[in-house]
């Protein structure tokens, strides 16, 4: 068989992206990761080890945190989606990228957009109620080998007092 007999046919697929609008043709086996980083250029969406294993890659669909390297973009039509890029601008950080500038929650960066997006899962499922043995906890399975996680748990727990953590999406 030749490649072309291969090939699967395209799907149409509609979702929200960030608070926009997209439709786009795909193929059945595009991961999310894929779609947001190589389609739409959304960068800040990370892949550290296509297995789950590190977080990297989490996003928020319809509000809760999803590894995106293990979702088919397919598996999440016509639901909306946020990345990093979609909770804060440089010019007006969301209150959880401030509070890591402000603890010092980043050295290298990498890990930095799954863990924000991770954290404000946690916040929303605990508001002010959150501890910081609950964070450590929940944040099982986002990985980071700079940080020491410190300045992470600090973060998520002065954005969880402070009542700031919407807009997570």
């Amino acid at each position: 068989m030749d490649s072309e007999t291969l090939a699967r046919p395209l799907i149409d697929l509609a979702l929200t992206i960030n608070g926009e609008p997209v439709r786009t043709e795909i193929d059945p086996a595009t991961l999310l990761v894929e779609l947001l980083r190589e389609e739409r250029r959304l960068t800040g969406t990370h892949v550290g080890c296509d297995t789950s294993q590190c977080g990297a890659c989490t996003v928020h669909v319809n509000g809760r945190p999803v590894k995106s390297c293990t979702v088919l973009a397919a598996q999440v039509a016509g639901e909306a989606i946020t990345t990093i890029e979609g909770i804060g601008t440089p010019e007006a950080l969301h209150p959880l990228q401030a509070a890591f500038s402000r603890h010092h929650a980043l050295q290298c960066g990498y890990c930095t957009p799954g863990m924000i997006m991770a954290g404000l899962g946690i916040i929303a499922r605990h508001g002010a109620a959150l501890d910081a043995a609950t964070v450590r906890e929940e944040l099982d399975g986002n990985l980071c080998r700079c940080t020491g996680y410190e300045g992470i748990v600090a973060a998520i727990l002065e954005v969880a007092r402070d009542g700031e953590g919407g807009g997570g999406g």
